[in-house]
């Protein structure tokens, strides 16, 4: 195997994919992008169309494009079974974002999870206008996901601003007590 094919990340192969669907398990890994929200998408539309049964999706993410996380995020709340997220490894930012998706009570983490809140970042460039234009929508982007991460914890829009102005990194138990977990579990049987 050469260097470069050992860094490109390993497929599931189909007998583990079929595993999964048939566990109604979702694995969402890595960095958040447009390929990564049209395979989540996907497998959620696909589950929820042979069932109502619950989906339970792990989620151990770095973040990553806001909008992808949007379109999961969103999705999770537009189907009819009910979805399940356990946190495993980290949590942070998009990944955070669509962590949220699901009510509370269906929120778990395991034990060494981590959480990061942060507003969101992105690369301004261009002329004046265009900078001024790309200003206005990343504040409105702030404004929309403070609003989110809100009602998910049932802190103030004011109050999630004031602790995401910095990277605002959260233990497991902490964001418990900050409202964004629901419960840690270390077994999957105390998962609903």
């Amino acid at each position: 195997m050469s260097q470069e094919d050992a860094s490109k990340p390993e497929m599931p192969n189909a007998i583990v994919e079929r595993g999964l669907f048939k566990a109604r398990t979702i694995l969402l890994t890595g960095e958040i992008n447009d390929r990564i929200a049209r395979a989540t998408t996907e497998r959620l539309l696909a589950m929820a169309g042979e069932g109502d049964d619950p989906i339970t999706m792990i989620v151990s993410s770095p973040g990553g494009h806001v909008e992808s996380g949007d379109m999961i995020h969103d999705m999770v709340k537009f189907i009819k079974p009910v979805v399940r997220m356990v946190g495993a490894g980290w949590v942070a930012s998009a990944g955070a974002l669509i962590y949220v998706a699901a009510e509370k009570k269906n929120r778990y983490a395991t034990p060494n999870t981590r959480f990061l809140l942060h507003e969101p970042r992105g690369g301004v460039g261009g002329s004046a206008s265009d900078i001024d234009i790309q200003v206005k929508e990343i504040l409105r982007m702030r404004e929309r996901l403070n609003r989110i991460f809100a009602a998910a914890t049932g802190k103030s829009p004011e109050q999630i601003e004031a602790d995401t102005e910095r990277d605002y990194w959260m233990s497991a138990s902490e964001a418990v007590t900050y409202g964004v977990v629901g419960q840690i579990v270390t077994n999957i049987e105390e998962i609903g």
